[in-house]
């Protein structure tokens, strides 16, 4: 009798323990609320007060749009607020395709210049040639243009046309083109060539929807051309989409290996990235090439190489973004891009802040920025002064492929050619 009593006793101050414990994490969510919505009101009020009393009158949407972007810049420099024509941006950038004139551009000793026009593009067609400096763009002088801009300028409505003016330093001329932009396809692989002696080459520019596809077809064929050993080259490769950067990684280490680990403030962030390759490439050795503007999916895909001993990582140490950002759109068509996690590669080494530090450091040759600057002024005042009709145009693509020139590419291949001669 007195046992049932006692269980009765235990059981009544389990129920009383557990009721209090309810009721207190019940009164905390409600404390937290009741702090938001102090909060929230401050922050009606300033509304309020700005509405009213600043000097010119004021749309709502943009001082709310406002409002968000300094609230997800406050966070970290990769969380962001984008409205609806960004957010359009955005998803036009990760499917690889948008309306432009087909050609990849950089800021090359100061001057916006054509690095390559893509085959069969408007600017291909056009007689677009790498190395040619674009000097203006809808009759604008794109001195002291940022990249972005340029981009933005560049690109637009398929139909319609932009009009660029174009120095070709070799032969000291101007040429006036009016091109019409076209649907462009981003290739994110920009060369898949064997270099010499069975080493296969792969520059990857980013991690698109389609580029484990392309890199699929670009492996394929190098191993039909004899390739025998490779260099993957993320230099500059800025990153994007996290399962594509994890499907590159399986290409070459076995099945079920765990790729990356995220780890956030909720379980759900919290995730195992495992290979799933039917018949993934273990025979070759590797060089895989980094350098600061390598990454996020870089970074991915050299620091799980590197943990497995699959591949030998060379250059300077990578940029150290190692957070993932999650797309979550909103009502009105704008979406927040928030970070959500930090990842981890397989040995479980953070990379963000840090890096991936290569096993063979090789720096890149240092550039004379007095000297860019000077020359590209010099080329500014030359149009400036000669402003010439549009001449007879050529085809011609990407001259030769000048790798030797390359100090980081002939340092890798001297390592996989000793790494063959071991192997023998």
């Amino acid at each position: 009798m007195r046992k049932k009593i006692f269980i009765s006793i235990l059981l009544v101050v389990f129920i009383l323990v557990s009721a209090s414990v309810g009721i207190a994490a019940i009164q905390m969510q409600q404390k937290k609320k009741n702090e938001l919505y102090k909060q929230i009101e401050i922050f009606s009020d300033a509304l309020a007060v700005i509405q009213s009393d600043y000097v010119d009158e004021l749309n709502n949407k943009d001082l709310i749009y406002g409002a968000l972007k300094g609230m997800l810049a406050s966070l970290d420099p990769y969380s962001d607020f984008m409205d609806p024509q960004k957010y359009k941006e955005l998803k036009v950038e990760t499917e690889g395709k948008f309306g432009g004139l087909g050609i990849e551009i950089t800021l090359k000793d100061g001057l916006l210049t054509v690095v390559t026009p893509y085959e069969d593009t408007p600017a291909w067609k056009a007689g677009v040639k790498p190395n040619d400096r674009i000097v203006k763009i809808n009759n604008e002088f794109t001195r002291d243009i940022t990249l972005d801009d340029a981009v933005k300028k560049l690109r637009g409505n398929p139909g319609e046309a932009v009009a660029i003016t174009i120095y070709r330093e070799q032969e000291k001329k101007t040429l006036d083109l009016n091109i019409v932009r076209d649907i462009i396809k981003i290739k994110d692989i920009k060369k898949a060539v064997i270099l010499e002696d069975g080493i296969g080459y792969i520059q990857l520019l980013e991690f698109r929807e389609n580029t484990a596809d392309d890199f699929d077809i670009a492996l394929e064929k190098l191993k039909k051309e004899g390739m025998d050993c490779l260099i993957l080259d993320l230099r500059n490769n800025p990153g994007g989409i996290l399962d594509v950067a994890v499907s590159v990684v399986e290409k070459f280490i076995e099945k079920n290996k765990l790729v990356l680990s995220t780890k956030g403030r909720k379980p759900e962030q919290s995730s195992q990235y495992l290979s799933h390759s039917k018949n993934p490439i273990l025979d070759i050795p590797i060089v895989v090439l980094i350098n600061d503007g390598s990454a996020s999916g870089s970074e991915i895909v050299a620091g799980a190489l590197q943990d497995y001993k699959r591949a030998i990582i060379l250059g300077t140490k990578s940029f150290g973004k190692g957070s993932v950002q999650s797309v979550i759109p909103l009502p009105d068509g704008s979406a927040l891009k928030l970070t959500t996690s930090k990842y981890f590669t397989p040995l479980g080494r953070q990379i963000h802040g840090i890096g991936v530090v290569p096993d063979i450091a090789v720096e890149e040759p240092a550039v004379d920025s007095v000297k860019k600057d000077k020359e590209s002024e010099k080329i500014f005042k030359e149009v400036e002064k000669n402003d010439s009709a549009p001449e007879k145009k050529d085809n011609t693509v990407e001259g030769k492929f000048d790798y030797k020139n390359d100090l980081q590419i002939v340092r890798a291949m001297d390592v996989l050619k000793a790494v063959k001669i071991y192997k023998k």
